[in-house]
């Protein structure tokens, strides 16, 4: 293996270089950039999970606060059945108190021990040189282990299987779980012995001459990662801070896990609270059939549910799609399409000012996320400052690839330079297209409103390419999809992926799991859990990885699994899940992330698979994944009539590769505003002097100027990437990670995507390095590895028409 920097690079100014350069090189042109928000709502959960602070942390014991309500230690715990995947099945609210109580107690007890070891070192019992780094992290790891695996399931059953129940006991237990993890980053006696590990690497190194910088064998370089890591961790995590500095930071970190996780509840709750029963057939007359089934479908269920709710044994009426009644609901795929297809403007509008206005004073001042809003960034900022930041966003890119807030702030100048135009000409065709078809209601109208736009988006879309997305909908199936999507991860990275359903517990009947098998050995290497359909009721929206087992050699544990999570359109009846385009695009986004969570060759536990890769490279192979979809080898491996088996007409796809950039300006802008919006909030947000209502007209007006929010508009109540998860001063993370995603598609460009062993022999490269190295190497030198160079945003630019 080649040799690889183990330091954060200073070469990432030269990825600023590149992109500043480039403003001067593409300014000539003006066409726009394609995204999808739709595929962007995508990853706030595994984000957070994957950036656990687990490698790093003096334990207090635990107090009562968590202890297990009237649940003997003697009765069968499914929370501490932890050999192989969760016990679904038996899984129940009551048991996670007393699991957590009794694991945390251990945690407590054996990191103590450990402590008192290592700080041996402090009054020279042990000479500093003979700790080991085997003495260290791994003995962490296998003392967090069992902590992290309950709570990270309980974790993952709030955002697929909620309930009240589970929300008291989680809640309740949150604190001590968060005081125990904010313990071991504050541990002197392990900062100290990692930062002695460093020193002896370092000695040696240049003891033998050997430039500090480089390490060629891949073990010894995921340890010192792993320890690099770790000890910036600590940092960022108050280990510096004492007396009143560090009971201020503590209670802050407590405090705001629970306004995260209040944030969180309020958001799915007020998009659970809202539904809209329509029985005019008159307002569904264009909407096409199968949002129309969903809707009946959802009528219907709602009905059984409250039969059941009252003990009446009589079954609900089926509903007839075509007549109604029909249940809209704020849930994606409802909303989307209730927007785009219910031609009926004031019925759009109450839809969209409910989703607009969600978790907010609208709600009630019990689920209104405003205060809760105010006082994260204040919390935040005042954090910061504890550690010596000058604001929250400048702590946060301490450890990501950005150098800098004015590096993130010249790539969207970048890309605006030439988008704004285009979002401007693009909306000003739809509006015209509006008057012209829209009668009396449109023909003098100033401007769409916010509510109209999606609408006659959609109409535009279909009569300039001739084509509708329910014309699409039976050729993406998803068996059909599944298959396809196998498929290319077959050809792409030599692995083949089996069924395994009923092999393990799962926690709804809709959930799907899969093995995966190198195709050349044969060997099983990974398996991952898919739920892919939206459960309004109690999971929440959005699409996302996360990590339900992580490869570790330490913990003996060589099989990862994934839980690859979406909220696409279910099935109706007997007729299978068929999905739109965009929810394609989106299960193939999830599958990226966990191809690098399964794929993964490192073994040092907080550095394998997404673990260790920085926030702003971690959605590089999730968005290269989603350029296949206009490759026609990869549509045609799935797009076939789910009754006929009929493959997609040629001409429909080239409609489709033709409508690729098709509103791009709209969507890219909208996706500069949310990241610019979010560096803004955590950066230069001074409450004193504005709202946060304000910060957000601010940033509209340069990035939305064509479409700015309305008066009382509350998108940031339900904000939840940078409220509740893991994207605070990150969601920028999207496009800065879209530079080197294009640029790595490039490749296969390059060589042409219909060069079958060209294909194969890059994507072998890119399983090797991308998908392999996971944060043992640093995600600069991972795309150097896999590409030669340093990434370039001309790729970028390219592929959505802006050179």
């Amino acid at each position: 293996m080649r040799s690889v920097g183990l330091r954060k690079s200073k070469n990432n100014n030269a990825f600023r270089i590149l992109l500043t350069s480039s403003l001067s090189m593409t300014s000539a042109f003006s066409r726009t950039t394609f995204t999808t928000v739709g595929t962007r709502r995508s990853t706030a959960a595994f984000r957070s999970n994957a950036r656990s602070l687990l490698a790093t942390a003096t334990m207090p014991s635990t107090s009562n606060d968590c202890k297990d309500d009237g649940e003997s230690s003697s009765v069968y715990n499914p929370f501490l059945d932890q050999a192989g995947t969760p016990k679904f099945r038996e899984l129940e609210p009551k048991f996670l108190s007393p699991a957590v109580t009794s694991l945390l107690e251990d945690m407590s007890r054996d990191f103590t021990l450990l402590e008192e070891k290592l700080a041996h070192t402090a009054d020279g019992t042990t000479k500093t040189s003979e700790i080991s780094y085997d003495a260290v992290l791994p003995e962490v790891e296998k003392i967090q282990s069992s902590v992290e695996y309950a709570w990270g399931v309980a974790g993952h059953l709030k955002g697929v299987n909620d309930s009240e129940e589970l929300r008291e006991v989680y809640q309740k237990c949150q604190p001590q779980v968060v005081k125990s993890f904010t313990a071991f980053s504050q541990s002197k006696p392990l900062y100290d012995a990692l930062v002695s590990i460093q020193s002896q690497w370092e000695n040696s190194s240049d003891d033998e001459q050997v430039d500090v910088m480089m390490v060629d064998d891949f073990q010894e370089q995921q340890k010192r990662r792993a320890v690099d890591n770790s000890i910036r961790s600590m940092k960022l995590g108050g280990v510096a801070l004492e007396g009143e500095a560090k009971e201020r930071f503590n209670e802050i970190r407590l405090r705001l896990a629970e306004l995260m996780t209040k944030f969180m509840n309020n958001v799915q709750d007020a998009t659970k609270d809202f539904t809209l029963t329509i029985d005019d057939a008159e307002l569904m007359r264009d909407v096409p059939a199968s949002p129309k089934a969903m809707w009946a479908q959802a009528h219907e269920d709602r009905l059984t549910k409250e039969m059941i709710d009252s003990n009446d044994k009589t079954e609900a009426a089926k509903i007839d799609p075509d007549v109604g009644p029909w249940r809209i609901t704020l849930d994606g795929p409802s909303y989307i399409n209730a927007m785009q297809f219910i031609s009926d403007r004031p019925t759009r509008e109450a839809i969209y000012r409910a989703f607009t206005t969600r978790a907010s004073e609208h709600n009630g001042e019990d689920k209104n996320n405003v205060p809760l809003i105010k006082e994260i960034l204040s919390l935040k900022d005042e954090s910061s400052k504890l550690l010596g930041y000058p604001n929250f966003a400048e702590r946060s890119l301490a450890a990501k690839m950005a150098p800098s807030i004015e590096a993130v702030r010249d790539l969207a100048e970048l890309i605006a330079e030439k988008a704004l135009p285009a979002a401007y000409s693009e909306l000003e065709e739809i509006t015209d297209y509006a008057r012209e078809k829209g009668g009396e209601d449109y023909a003098k109208l100033d401007k769409l409103m916010p509510w109209d736009i999606a609408f006659w988006s959609e109409r535009y879309r279909e009569d300039k390419f001739a084509v509708t997305k329910e014309e699409l909908r039976p050729y993406f199936a998803l068996p059909n999809v599944l298959n396809g999507l196998f498929g290319l991860a077959g050809r792409l990275f030599g692995v083949s992926i089996r069924p395994a359903d009923g092999e393990v517990d799962v926690w709804h009947e809709d959930v799907r799991y899969f093995h995966v098998y190198d195709a050349t050995s044969d060997e099983k290497i990974a398996s991952f859990f898919l739920d892919p359909y939206s459960r309004p009721s109690n999971k929440r929206g959005g699409a996302w990885m996360s990590v339900c087992l992580g490869k570790s050699a330490n913990l003996k544990r060589d099989i990862p699994v994934a839980y690859l999570n979406c909220n696409g359109s279910p099935p109706v009846g007997d007729v299978p899940s068929l999905m739109t385009y965009a929810e394609v695009r989106t299960l193939f986004h999830e599958f990226g992330h966990g191809m690098q969570h399964m794929l993964t060759k490192a073994d040092v536990g907080s550095v394998s698979g997404i673990r260790g890769v920085e926030w702003d490279a971690v959605e590089l192979p999730s968005q290269f994944m989603e350029n296949f979809l206009y490759d026609k080898k990869t549509i045609y491996g799935f797009a076939k009539h789910y009754e006929t088996g009929e493959p997609l007409p040629e001409e429909i796809f080239d409609k489709l590769l033709k409508q690729k950039t098709f509103s791009a300006g709209l969507m890219l802008m909208r996706q500069l505003y949310l990241g610019q919006m979010d560096m803004e909030l955590h950066s230069s947000f001074d409450p004193e002097n504005e709202s946060i209502f304000d910060v957000q007209r601010r940033m509209a007006e340069k990035y939305q100027p064509h479409n700015l929010p309305l008066e009382g508009d509350r998108f940031l109540c339900a904000f939840t990437h940078i409220f509740a998860g893991g994207y605070s001063a990150g969601y920028y993370s999207y496009k800065w990670a879209e530079v080197m995603s294009a640029d790595a598609f490039g490749a296969f460009e390059e060589a042409g995507l219909d060069n079958e062993d060209e294909v194969q022999n890059i994507g072998k490269k890119f399983r090797e390095t991308v998908l392999s190295l996971g944060g043992a190497v640093e995600a600069s030198e991972v795309f150097r590895m896999f590409r030669g160079r340093d990434p370039s945003p001309n790729a970028l630019l390219r592929h959505n028409g802006l050179l």
